[in-house]
């Protein structure tokens, strides 16, 4: 034909197409980082570009990611353009492992269908030798011919019959892995969501790395502690762990991860002082002031509206954390955490810490000794948490440590049965007296015997708290035996502290003694 091109232009056409066309590379981006916060995570993705790439697009992102964290970089050699973020109904977004799936699907049933025909095939040759004996039209094989005859019969036939169970047993093993991949595609589609779409121009000049990150609230993390007490050296070993999980409905496998203390969402500063500044006003009437209260209703309408567009809870309760630097752990190998909100445990490192043994008694509330270990402050931030109690390798209990509490590091390590305590109550006496007021009386108090059967001294706490008046006409006066070495003890108003060495086999006694005295008209609560 005249207007046919010559192969060799096509050739020259179809490569300067190639250079000159923007190139859509659409690649799926891998979740290779995450930092974990209280409530909030920064997912970072990774995708690679050919070189002369012009438009990337990214599927598959959790709808709920926050746009405005959107970060985009590139390696040198790949430059960015403009970008775009487009909402994605469940219905029409498909996930990688469900494309996955439904292509494996498609390879099981083309197997089983391949099955299907050789089987088919099998039993033609089946049915074939099985009609030689019936038919009338069918030549008699003769004397000579017999022998070669059944023997060419019974190796066709035993090859066909043993097609047709090998074809059977791998029929009904491709039938069993379709199925558990028809039930994944099930679960999948029972539990398929929203997503989003990035959409980014860029010019390659050379092959690159792209990695996009954002942050995504929900996932998070929960500190956990496990503190071991060696009583005999008084060493106190503390373990750090996280409980870590996220519900996003994308399993991140093997990921880098990162757990901060840090706290993105809450405001970067503090409020700033502004004039204060004081007028005078008319009061108003009261009927106007009623009138202007009506349109408060409508406001709680939409308090109420705001409240029910309020995303979901996170998965662990957060607290009201203030610190003056975050503290980031790295997890030194690769996790792979499940969408699916279950949570897993990885270890953070521990600290050895040296600490004080006593013996702590509240007699007045609970005539039972416990043990108790005090050690300086661990360094760093360490988040309010729980904390698995072992002594001498035997798990006590748990309790909540609030770590921003305190100047030191206090664990109880439960009860010391070798501590007995003995409360000998005083008499009670009550009376009324007073020439100018009359007044009422009471007169109460205790003695504590305290012995020490361990083979050891130890060191011998006793708290005590003693009445407060809440009314200046409440008159209170406190008789100590021995006086206490230390008054309102850790801050708390009123506590008495007896701290004293009990050597080993010893006894020990303090006395309290009040006299609580208030007018005879008034009546006195909390005696």
């Amino acid at each position: 034909m005249e207007n046919e091109m010559p192969p060799s232009l096509r050739v020259i056409a179809l490569s300067l197409f190639c250079v000159t066309a923007p190139v859509l590379a659409q690649q799926t981006a891998r979740v290779s980082a995450v930092t974990l916060y209280p409530g909030l995570a920064t997912v970072e993705r990774s995708v690679r570009v050919a070189a002369g790439a012009r438009t990337l697009e990214i599927g598959g992102l959790p709808a709920g990611f926050d746009v405005r964290t959107l970060n985009i970089q590139a390696d040198d050699g790949v430059r960015l353009g403009e970008f775009s973020v487009r909402d994605v109904p469940s219905a029409e977004a498909a996930s990688p492992r469900q494309a996955e799936l439904e292509t494996r699907r498609e390879a099981l049933s083309d197997r089983i269908a391949v099955l299907d025909v050789e089987r088919q095939s099998a039993e033609l040759v089946t049915n074939y030798l099985q009609g030689l004996g019936q038919a009338n039209d069918t030549p008699r094989p003769d004397a000579k011919t017999l022998g070669s005859t059944l023997d060419a019969i019974r190796q066709g036939g035993g090859d066909a019959y043993t097609r047709i169970q090998k074809v059977a047993v791998q029929k009904r093993e491709l039938e069993r892995q379709l199925a558990a991949v028809q039930r994944e595609l099930d679960q999948i589609a029972g539990k398929s969501r929203d997503t989003r779409s990035l959409r980014l121009s860029l010019a390659a000049e050379r092959a690159g790395e792209i990695r996009v990150s954002y942050q995504l609230p929900g996932p998070g993390w929960q500190p956990v502690y496990r503190a071991s007490l060696d009583s005999a050296s008084g060493q106190l070993l503390i373990e750090r762990q996280a409980l870590i999980a996220q519900a996003s409905g994308e399993d991140w496998s093997d990921v880098d991860l990162r757990l901060s203390t840090g706290q993105p969402r809450t405001a970067p500063q503090g409020p700033q002082p502004w004039p204060w500044q004081l007028s005078l006003r008319e009061p108003r009437p009261q009927a106007r002031a009623a009138t202007m209260a009506l349109p408060a209703a409508p406001l709680m309408a939409k308090s109420a509206e705001a409240d029910s567009a309020m995303p979901e809870a996170p998965l662990f309760e957060i607290g009201e954390l203030q610190g003056m630097f975050a503290t980031e752990f790295v997890v030194p190998v690769k996790v792979s955490l499940p969408g699916d909100g279950r949570k897993l445990t990885v270890a953070l490192g521990n600290q050895r810490l040296p600490a004080d043994l006593r013996v702590q008694v509240t007699p007045r509330s609970d005539a039972t000794a416990y043990l108790v270990a005090s050690a300086a402050r661990p360094q760093g931030v360490w988040l309010p948490g729980q904390v698995q109690l072992y002594c001498d390798g035997a798990y006590v209990g748990a309790t909540q440590w609030q770590a921003d509490e305190g100047e030191r590091l206090e664990l109880p390590f439960g009860r010391d049965d070798l501590v007995r305590v003995e409360v000998i109550a005083r008499k009670d006496q009550a009376g009324e007296g007073g020439f100018i007021e009359a007044r009422r009386e009471r007169q109460l108090g205790n003695d504590y015997v305290i012995s020490n059967r361990h083979g050891q001294p130890v060191t011998l706490l006793l708290l005590e708290a003693t009445p407060l008046a809440g009314d200046n006409r409440i008159r209170v006066e406190s008789r100590f035996t021995p006086q206490p070495t230390q008054q309102d003890w850790q801050s708390r108003r009123g506590v008495q502290a007896w701290e004293l060495p009990l050597a080993a086999g010893a006894s020990t006694r303090i006395s309290t003694e009040y006299r609580i005295s208030w007018p005879r008209e008034a009546i006195i609560d909390g005696l």
